[in-house]
């Protein structure tokens, strides 16, 4: 039987806190020597209240400080938690050979903000644009027991072996996105979700490869329900 590690499943559970939490703000974890895990925490946040938790990933060649905009206002007006990986190489793992050491370092991002925070099991969302729309897709999916909401923005494709639970899907596309066409796509992901069974919400704007605001205020809304 082939690891399910190898197939992207987390092995993340929910716990309650043990350790002190970080302050509000931008905190690095101090995980990794090199391209370490960041966490953004809103200042009215309680950390002994269940607290939504987002997982950001970025594009591919992206860092942190690249996408973290995307969300990070949301963040602090919505009241939850953003955590912003990085990944080793310069895009994710499955995009180049397979889960390996993203995953883990997922996995272990994962745990440390759930001993510092009280986490809301029903809004762990994965959210990602372009590469990490993908990402986001592919391991949010994998992880449904896990993953509530999944929210993909401009993703080329999906990478899903297994499959557990039943997460929320945001999907949205620029119709002039020339980098990642938008039928073999946005439109392709959310026809195949839907005849899946999953609960899709896909929205189309008139735009290139790129995040729009609004669609971005959307997907917040979307998740936060």
């Amino acid at each position: 039987m082939l690891d399910p590690h190898l197939l992207g499943r987390l092995d993340f559970v929910h716990q309650s806190p043990v350790s002190m939490p970080l302050p509000a703000g931008l905190n690095a974890l101090g995980l990794f020597d090199v391209r370490d895990t960041a966490l953004y925490v809103p200042g009215n946040v309680d950390p002994h209240e269940p607290t939504p938790l987002v997982v950001l990933f970025h594009g591919g060649g992206g860092s942190a400080a690249k996408i973290l905009p995307m969300l990070q206002q949301h963040a602090e007006q919505r009241g939850f938690l953003l955590l912003v990986p990085q990944s080793v190489f310069p895009t994710w793992d499955i995009v180049i050979g397979g889960n390996g050491p993203d995953r883990e370092r997922l996995d272990a991002a994962l745990v440390e903000v759930a001993s510092r925070f009280r986490l809301d099991p029903a809004h762990l969302v994965f959210a990602g644009h372009s590469d990490g729309g993908s990402y986001a897709l592919s391991l949010g999916l994998t992880n449904g027991h896990l993953v509530s909401h999944v929210v993909a923005s401009s993703a080329g494709f999906m990478s899903v072996h297994i499959q557990a639970g039943a997460p929320r899907v945001f999907i949205s596309h620029g119709r002039a996105d020339e980098q990642i066409p938008i039928d073999r796509s946005g439109r392709a992901h959310s026809a195949r979700l839907r005849e899946a069974g999953y609960d899709v919400t896909y929205v189309e704007y008139d735009g290139p490869h790129a995040y729009q605001p609004a669609v971005v205020a959307q997907a917040v809304d979307f998740f936060l329900i």
